[in-house]
């Protein structure tokens, strides 16, 4: 999860950066300020990955806010001037976003932080795969640990804290005690992709794209969520043949 801290002197405005925050689900809410003050003082105690920062603020403003800071982390600016948006590249925000802004502006602006946040941490040691040299993993479920093949697999769906694995052949899905997140860095990213907050798909298993769904058979079809389509779509642009 992305740790975002909102900064806003304007209490409506803060409600709905934060209400756009929390809806977002790979973003986690680390505190809310109506000063850049008041967000310093709460650094100092919280990890913040990134800041949603109003610029025109009394006392300090967030443009001078993120100036002083020793180590910034990332941040999107948020203002009512447009005359703002040269002079917060300067100091290398990742987004701009103008008031007032709907909340697809913001999933926007939320997608770069993501794909900035990943370029930051990809030298982090990620914990190994459990899948091994032959295509295989073993999942437990219902007190046994059964081994399967990750070419089987046609899609997992999230319920929650469980997984259902669905895989090529079987009626009945795998049911396992483990997080999407897990599941998603577990799969070759060449062959899987996640297209919505509660499905994971096997590409080479996809049939047919049709609108806001992907159709693996005739009675199989998946939603692609807003946060996933423009990394989906690009997919897509790679495979394409003809104009």
């Amino acid at each position: 999860m992305i740790r975002v801290l909102a900064i806003d002197d304007e209490p409506l405005a803060l409600k709905q950066l934060t209400s756009y925050i929390k809806k977002v689900p790979f973003l986690e809410l680390a505190g809310e300020c109506q000063s850049a003050l008041e967000a310093r003082e709460l650094m100092e105690n919280e990890v913040v990955d990134v800041v949603f920062c109003d610029i025109n603020m009394p006392d300090l403003s967030g443009m001078d806010f993120i100036r002083q800071l020793a180590a910034p982390p990332l941040v999107v600016f948020t203002t009512a001037y447009s005359e703002y948006a040269v002079e917060g590249y300067k100091v290398n925000a990742v987004d701009y976003l103008l008031k007032p802004y709907g909340m697809n502006d913001f999933l926007r602006a939320a997608m770069k932080v993501q794909e900035q946040y990943n370029l930051r941490h990809h030298d982090t040691p990620r914990e190994s795969s459990p899948v091994q040299d032959d295509g295989t993993l073993f999942v437990k479920t219902d007190y046994r640990v059964v081994r399967i093949s990750i070419n089987d697999i046609r899609y997992v769906e999230g319920m929650s804290e469980y997984l259902r694995i669905y895989l090529e052949g079987q009626p009945k899905p795998v049911i396992t005690l483990l997080s999407m997140k897990k599941m998603d860095d577990y799969l070759p990213a060449g062959q899987f992709m996640r297209i919505h907050r509660s499905y994971i798909v096997n590409l080479q298993k996809i049939q047919e794209v049709n609108k806001n769904r992907v159709i693996l058979d005739s009675d199989t079809y998946l939603p692609i969520g807003d946060l996933y389509k423009e990394q989906f779509n690009d997919y897509l642009a790679q495979k394409f043949l003809g104009k």
